[in-house]
């Protein structure tokens, strides 16, 4: 492309200062360094995570930053050394890399790369730099991806690539969201026919899980969420039932076992609340039942349950984007399939509505933002449940 090997200026959204709204500046993109890609991002997500460091509670939060960690676009250009990937390829950018080498890649137990782990979580690329510049300033990467700006490079490590045919603002979902809960169920929990489900919070990453058990073939996925207004989509993503904790006088656990003859036989929490954590274990069946944790609690938090809980053969789990090496995102976009057919377009099929003013967001929806000039389309952003902009109103104030 024209553009390659030279500094690209682009619209982003910056994070000047924790607790701040972000702010679209235009920012420097530089070129792509040896064994780096330069992406052309077309879509991202807006994740609780990109909610929490931006909060100002995420003890590896640092600004000036440039959010966001769920986006697809296509390769610009490429570093010296890249072989894997060329302009024009469709991509995911992953904030867990696979290089293949350490002992993380090396055990197929884990998905937990820790090659490049050190320098993303200070913000910078492998070799201690910086590609974002903003009125004379560094700006910082976050996750390794940053996908709130129009333009970013990531190693060639932390990019998938994705069939050509793949709707980008749909599949960017992958990149966190969606792999997360539907590799809970079929990696981590590895969920089995006839099976009994409980999950608990029926945000994007919940409605995922849920994904993922129905696949695997479970006989019963409940929905557990204090919103009702969820319910209706939930049961459209496989639940087959779905309760209110408010409506019983009793602990949720309690009530749970009660519903399923002594418990259930995977269970999946997708909030990030500690107290959570522990109804889902203990809502499991003694002698089998797992509980895997999905969602991050706030810095410092810690879980508890009794001993006893455990001792009598449940399972305490955690995962990590779904415990899946990034070149296994083509088993969830495969080559060949219809794109309607793919997890993530049903995943936002008939949920891209934006509700109306001040009406919170039950569903995902995509928002056009006008980075350029109002003829052009500029990036999408596509909003989870439990994103960080609430209404249609916040999102005018914040993104202008």
């Amino acid at each position: 492309m024209a553009t390659a090997g030279q500094v690209i200026k682009c619209k982003a959204a910056v994070a000047w200062e924790a607790g701040k709204p972000l702010t679209i500046e235009e920012v420097e993109v530089a070129p792509p360094k040896a064994h780096e890609v330069r992406i052309k991002l077309v879509a991202t997500g807006v994740c609780h995570t990109d909610a929490y460091t931006l909060s100002g509670a995420d003890p590896e939060g640092i600004f000036p930053v440039i959010l966001g960690h769920e986006g697809a676009g296509i390769v610009e250009s490429v570093g010296e050394g890249v072989t894997r990937f060329k302009p024009g390829d469709k991509v995911i950018p992953l904030y867990i890399p696979q290089c293949g080498e350490c002992k993380f890649c090396k055990n197929p137990k884990t998905n937990l790369c820790q090659k490049i782990r050190v320098t993303q979580g200070q913000g910078l690329m492998p070799d201690k730099t910086s590609r974002f510049s903003c009125k004379g300033k560094q700006i910082y990467h976050f996750m390794g991806t940053s996908t709130f700006s129009e333009y970013t490079v990531v190693a060639e490590i932390s990019v998938a690539k994705v069939d050509d045919s793949a709707p980008l603002d749909k599949v960017c979902l992958l990149g966190c969201g969606i792999s997360t809960g539907y590799g809970a169920a079929l990696n981590t929990a590895k969920v089995e026919p006839g099976s009994i489900c409980a999950v608990f919070g029926l945000g994007a990453v919940g409605l995922a899980a849920i994904m993922g058990c129905k696949v695997a073939g479970a006989e019963r996925i409940i929905g557990i969420d204090i919103n009702p207004t969820k319910f209706a989509k939930a049961k459209e993503f496989g639940a087959t039932e779905c309760i209110n904790p408010q409506d019983y006088s009793k602990p949720i656990q309690e009530a749970l076992v009660d519903l399923t003859d002594g418990g259930v036989d995977y269970s999946f929490e997708c909030i990030g609340n500690v107290s959570i954590m522990r109804a889902a274990l203990e809502a499991c069946h003694k002698g089998w039942g797992t509980s895997v944790i999905i969602g991050v609690a706030a810095s410092g938090q810690e879980i508890t349950t009794r001993p006893f809980q455990l001792v009598t053969g449940r399972t305490w789990k955690g995962t990590a984007f779904g415990a899946a090496a990034h070149q296994n995102v083509n088993r969830v976009v495969p080559s060949g399939v219809r794109a309607a057919e793919c997890p993530a377009c049903v995943f936002l099929k008939e949920s891209s509505r934006p509700p109306q003013d001040d009406q919170s967001i039950s569903s995902p929806f995509v928002v056009p933002v006008q980075f350029k000039r109002p003829e052009s389309t500029g990036l999408l952003l596509l909003l989870p449940p439990h994103s960080v902009l609430v209404s249609k109103s916040s999102f005018r104030t914040r993104v202008k």
